[in-house]
């Protein structure tokens, strides 16, 4: 193949829907493409990658060319992405993978396998040091699909495919929703890159640099939830809803600086939302964004999930505001608010209760007169017992509450504390990692 025909089959490249995918990604005119003319077999390596701006942030990002032998991963297409994710973990600078591949090119034996390796083991040195976001809009199975859920979010139009079985068993984005391997639904691949681009504007570049900052707005004060009430007004970005059913996590703003925020919205946390949560923080903690929590939870469903959750808060050394909405029962109140999440601040509303145990258990054993009444009343009985005993006020003078707040007042408070607390310096144990 002479020069001119190299660049005329490049042309046809470019006219490809990876390629689109890309320069809709970017900034206009921003895409600069790495490896442009890199040959796998006959044909040219079956993913279009390189680099450009989001917002004015630069970002790395690739897409699988399912017009190139389906996308097909290869020794080349492995190559041409190793040298993507090592740019980006040399510059510090985000990742966006968009996947659309019908496997992997298995005539290449045990050198697509090494090659995929390699691409797992680079994912893993980029994990907490650069975002990574891996947006499925086609088919992703096997190899192609671990690599894509070991990504920090994952987004997936509806009628995408992900699984680790090829046959493609369990693979559609509502199964991956609900257990917790997409973090974003799309309706088909145009929204998917916006939501990509969004998600990009939340995040900081690496793990040393702040998330971008933004124009600050007044939150939605009519027939929204606490959080809508708090943050910034059209800040709040939703992620994971599908999976769990005790616990939202979401990105915002307060004051125009990222956060993250979690909100339990009563009974015990079930163990998909507590997987959420822990993630979650973690993910918070790796790059400094605060974590606000909204706490209203009679505990945990599973010892497990309860010790993972607590872990993850008890470890994040990130600035951590709990907020006591509710109620925070026994070991929710332990991991979320307080000793064991090691909050740096703690406030409840004035209507909050804070107890050991269950209400009627708490009223039974510390005050057994209290339920000397017939069984029909012993439920008011004990939710007056504790609106006395186990109050915010009575946790507040044994110096477990630093504060009693309003709905009104807690958006000023909470940003008076973020200010306070961004400079936040905690040396920790010398470790490799924990183990829960």
């Amino acid at each position: 193949m002479d020069n001119n025909q190299i660049l005329s089959a490049k042309a046809e490249i470019e006219a490809t829907a990876a390629y689109r995918t890309l320069t809709d990604f970017f900034d206009a005119d921003s895409f600069c493409e790495i490896d442009a003319f890199v040959k796998s077999d006959s044909g040219f390596a079956e993913v279009t990658a390189g680099y450009g701006t989001v917002e004015g942030m630069p970002v790395y990002a690739f897409a699988q060319n399912s017009d190139i032998s389906g996308g097909a991963m290869s020794k080349a297409q492995a190559a041409k992405l190793k040298k993507l994710y090592k740019l980006a973990l040399k510059t510090g600078a985000p990742v966006v993978g968009f996947y659309d591949s019908v496997g992997g090119r298995l005539s290449q034996g045990t050198d697509l396998l090494a090659g995929c390796g390699d691409l797992l083991n680079l994912g893993a040195k980029l994990s907490g040091a650069v975002p990574q976001i891996s947006v499925v809009t086609g088919t992703c199975l096997g190899t192609n699909a671990l690599a894509a859920v070991s990504a920090d979010f994952v987004i997936m139009t509806e009628d995408a495919k992900l699984s680790l079985d090829v046959s493609g068993e369990n693979a559609d984005a509502e199964y991956n929703a609900a257990n917790g391997n997409a973090s974003l639904i799309a309706k088909d691949a145009a929204q998917a890159v916006k939501k990509a681009r969004e998600l990009v504007c939340y995040l900081p570049s690496n793990n040393l640099n702040s998330a971008p900052e933004a124009d600050v707005s007044e939150p939605t004060l009519q027939g929204s939830c606490i959080v809508s009430k708090t943050v910034d007004g059209g800040s709040k970005l939703k992620i994971a809803d599908p999976c769990g059913d005790t616990a939202r996590i979401r990105l915002a703003r307060m004051n125009g600086s990222v956060v993250g925020v979690v909100r339990t919205i009563g009974k015990k946390l079930d163990d998909l939302s507590a997987a959420k949560i822990a993630k979650f923080v973690r993910f918070c903690d790796a790059f400094s964004l605060p974590v606000l929590t909204f706490v209203d939870c009679d505990g945990f469903e599973n010892l497990s999930s309860a010790a993972k959750l607590s872990s993850a808060y008890a470890e994040a050394t990130t600035v951590k505001i709990s907020v006591i909405v509710g109620k925070a029962i026994g070991s929710a109140y332990i991991a979320l608010a307080g000793t064991g999440a090691n909050a740096d601040v703690v406030y409840a509303y004035p209507d909050a209760i804070i107890s050991p145990v269950n209400l009627e258990a708490a009223a039974l054993i510390l005050s057994e007169d209290a339920m000397k009444v017939p069984v029909a009343e012993q439920s008011a009985a004990a939710e007056q017992f504790a609106k006395e005993k186990l109050s915010a006020f009575c946790a507040a003078q044994n110096g477990y509450i630093d504060g009693i707040v309003g709905e009104d007042q807690l958006r000023k408070a909470l940003i008076s504390a973020l200010d306070m607390m961004a400079g936040k310096r905690v040396p920790t144990v010398a470790k490799k990692h924990s183990t829960v």
